[in-house]
């Protein structure tokens, strides 16, 4: 099993504060004979319909030297688990949890991240280091 990120426990708990209930931590996946690991998997029920809204949740910190060299990264892991989710969960939605410098610096204002976004369907979770908490989702 892969090592957490540093902003995990911050991401799950900001996900607890809000209602969500940690299903999976980390939410493990096997396919074609690999084995992959989501960092949470999650619910919540919506009482108006009755039923339980299901999420996975790819943490990521950014902190390496090279933001794009991160990007890249992110978006292949993303793209890899959100096949795999369909195929085997497709109940579950799957975001990336972006720091909140980090999608105003890179992922708001440039335009690659801008167009990867938009053609792929990145669902995005903007997380706050500081306060701990989540400041934006972006379907």
């Amino acid at each position: 099993m892969p090592a957490k990120n540093i902003y995990h426990n911050l991401v799950k708990n900001a996900l607890i504060k809000v209602g969500w209930t940690i299903t999976d931590d980390p939410l493990s996946l096997q396919f074609g004979g690999i084995d992959l690991y989501v960092d949470l998997g999650a619910e919540q029920l919506i009482v108006a319909e009755k039923e339980s809204q299901k999420i996975a949740v790819e943490i990521k910190s950014f902190l390496g030297e090279s933001l794009i060299s991160e990007f890249h990264t992110a978006v292949g892991q993303f793209l890899n688990y959100q096949l795999v989710l369909e195929e085997m969960k497709p109940n579950h939605t799957l975001y990336l949890a972006v720091p909140l410098e980090v999608y105003n610096a890179f992922f708001k204002h440039r335009l690659l991240p801008q167009k990867v976004i938009q053609r792929y369907r990145l669902n995005l979770i903007v997380y706050d280091i500081q306060q701990e908490v989540i400041v934006k989702w972006i379907n």
